[in-house]
């Protein structure tokens, strides 16, 4: 690879990685093709794109990113496959069901949101992170549960005084 090819990707990495919030480092070495194929196939029905990159590449792109990394680049030794996501969470479940028949892939490290995930160990922390949409949907939740309590109150209240007023006049 020539200097200028590297220049450019290092170019295109740094763009993925400014443009992405999600990211994760996996090792997906020891996978036959036919796994291999699969694991990219259930990336794709997930919205997450797999990236089989060079450590020296990538390292150089994250240094050149305005992000902070931290100690992530430290994790890029051996085979490294980057995998971008919208959701914080969906690379990780990928990894967690596809490791159910292989014992690979394994996660080096993730970033997401500004938050650093270092080790194969943080994969069950990874897979409980909710989605920002799933947030938002909770806390609405959270937040009309009083108030449908106190119109169920109310209604049912209401009847009952109705019930009341009406046998007062009967009589």
């Amino acid at each position: 690879m020539t200097r200028e090819e590297k220049s450019q990707v290092i170019e295109e990495l740094t763009v993925q990685l400014a443009d992405n919030t999600n990211i994760y480092l996996t090792d997906i070495s020891g996978l036959n093709a036919g796994s291999t194929s699969n694991l990219r196939q259930a990336c794709f029905k997930a919205g997450v794109r797999l990236a089989v990159v060079k450590n020296t590449l990538l390292e150089k792109a994250m240094e050149a990113s305005d992000k902070d990394f931290g100690e992530l680049p430290a994790v890029l030794k051996g085979n490294t496959s980057v995998m971008y996501s919208e959701t914080g969470n969906a690379p990780a479940k990928i990894i967690k069901a596809f490791r159910k028949k292989s014992d690979r892939p394994l996660l080096k490290g993730a970033f997401i949101e500004h938050a650093i995930y270092i080790g194969d160990e943080q994969l069950d922390a990874l897979v409980d992170i909710k989605s920002k949409e799933e947030m938002i949907g909770e806390i609405i939740g959270l937040l009309q549960s009083p108030a449908k309590n106190v119109i169920s109150a109310l209604k049912s209240s209401g009847g009952k005084l109705a019930g009341i007023l009406k046998t007062l006049s009967d009589k």
